[in-house]
């Protein structure tokens, strides 16, 4: 590996079906383009999502996206491929410290950012800990390793997936049976794409199947009838370059006590993903942990200053990385400025609009499985042993925890069910711990 900050990025040749790039190479600029718009496609139904179920303005999430993944390509030197979203970590927080009502802009904005801020900011002094105390060798991580070893965090980024999936089948659902068949006609497109071809095609399954699911659905419903049509009258109207509605932070003591302690959530999703990622690559990637972590707080405190979410590391781009097996860091810097354009662009807001729900739905279950699948994944790589009575119940609670959305109110702040799971699990697997009987001589 070279000791410059960042990778140089040998070109490769991928003509050969299922060559895994790894995250120092690259495709050709072409390639890497269009790879780049996949990930866009598979980040904004979360990133867009988020922000409307708190009120926010999706145009700014999606900008924010896009420069926090760069910022975090920054920390990381380009050596942790990783795409930043909007964190749905945030949305229980926000609802309670704004009084969000659940339709339109939120009024209270400003004080859920400047939450979200001293969010980042903890989460970044986590981070600079991490990076500082430890060697170059990941000495820094072993403490939070010990309290996340890879049954934990294998649990917490597999409750993500299924703490989702009630989103994704909701969606799916819709409100009919032509909506459920939509749903089910588009898991079939991206199934289908991934087994059936071969090449960039296949590599671009996600990108693929959502615009094949499109097609058909819109000769469904616009041609057929069978179904509501797309409307594109919104596209038209809206201009093609425009600001997104900024807004400014407010700092209330009461909002950044409820929301500050999310920073650990977003610790344990950060930590499996990069497990996750060091697992499908086959490289350590532990001596870029504290960097990862203050990347992400510095990236979640940019997007709180101009009224965005707090952001994250991506599993869905993460299973999109499983999928395709291409994982170069190059193609998040694409991804990246393809959002920060999108952005910009209200035409692009108003298409995100005409995506038929039940398209989106579907959509949303192959890659909040893929989450959810990712975390398992954690567990095989490293060898996680169930015959062991303390991480079998530690899984077990934590997965019924977080798919069940167990949340706990604590005065006026509520936990809901990835933050149960994530403190439940570290909790439980220290106290078991404890309570474990010495092996007899």
């Amino acid at each position: 590996m070279s000791d410059s900050y960042f990778p140089r990025w040998r070109q490769v040749d991928d003509s050969v079906p299922g060559t895994i790039i790894a995250p120092d190479e690259r495709l050709s600029w072409p390639k890497n383009v269009a790879m780049g718009a996949q990930h866009v496609v598979a980040m904004f139904g979360s990133t867009v999502l988020a922000p409307l179920l708190m009120g926010f303005d999706p145009n700014v999430a999606i900008l924010m996206s896009g420069i926090g993944t760069l910022i975090f390509f920054l920390f990381v030197g380009g050596r942790v491929p990783s795409y930043l979203g909007s964190s749905f970590a945030f949305i229980g927080g926000v609802v309670a410290v704004t009084g969000y009502a659940g339709s339109g802009p939120n009024a209270n904005i400003g004080v859920a950012l400047g939450a979200i801020i001293a969010c980042g900011l903890a989460y970044t002094l986590i981070g600079v800990l991490v990076w500082f105390v430890g060697d170059r060798r990941g000495g820094g991580a072993r403490w939070i390793e010990a309290l996340m070893p890879p049954v934990v965090t294998g649990a917490v980024v597999a409750v993500i997936g299924l703490n989702l999936a009630p989103i994704a089948a909701k969606g799916a659902m819709g409100t009919s049976t032509f909506d459920a068949t939509m749903a089910i006609v588009t898991m079939f497109c991206v199934g289908g794409i991934a087994v059936a071809t071969r090449g960039m095609v296949q590599r671009l399954l996600i990108l693929v199947g959502l615009i094949l699911a499109c097609v058909i659905y819109a000769i469904c419903a616009n041609g057929l009838g069978l179904g509501k049509p797309i409307d594109f009258s919104g596209v038209a109207a809206a201009a093609w370059v425009g600001l997104p509605t900024f807004a400014a932070p407010v700092f209330k003591a009461e909002a950044m006590g409820l929301i500050v302690p999310i920073a650990i959530i977003l610790v344990a999703e950060n930590l499996g993903h990069v497990k996750a990622v060091s697992a499908m690559t086959g490289r350590d990637m532990d001596r870029y942990l504290g960097r990862a972590f203050v990347g992400d707080g510095v990236a979640t405190m940019v997007s709180g200053a101009v009224g965005g979410t707090g952001v994250t590391t991506y599993a869905e781009n993460i299973g999109v990385m499983a999928v395709t097996r291409i994982y170069s860091s190059l193609v998040f810097v694409l991804a990246a400025l393809i959002a920060i354009v999108l952005g910009f662009s209200p035409k692009f807001g108003a298409l995100i609009q005409t995506i038929p729900g039940p398209v989106l739905g579907g959509m949303s279950v192959v890659v909040f499985g893929l989450i959810a699948i990712a975390g398992a994944r954690i567990w095989v790589v490293n060898q996680v042993d169930f015959a062991d009575n303390r991480n079998l119940i530690v899984a077990a609670v934590t997965l019924v925890l977080g798919a069940g959305d167990f949340t706990l109110k604590i005065g006026d702040f509520l936990l809901g069910g990835i933050g149960t799971a994530t403190f439940g699990a570290i909790i439980l697997y220290a106290v078991l711990g404890l309570l474990r009987r010495p092996a007899r001589r």
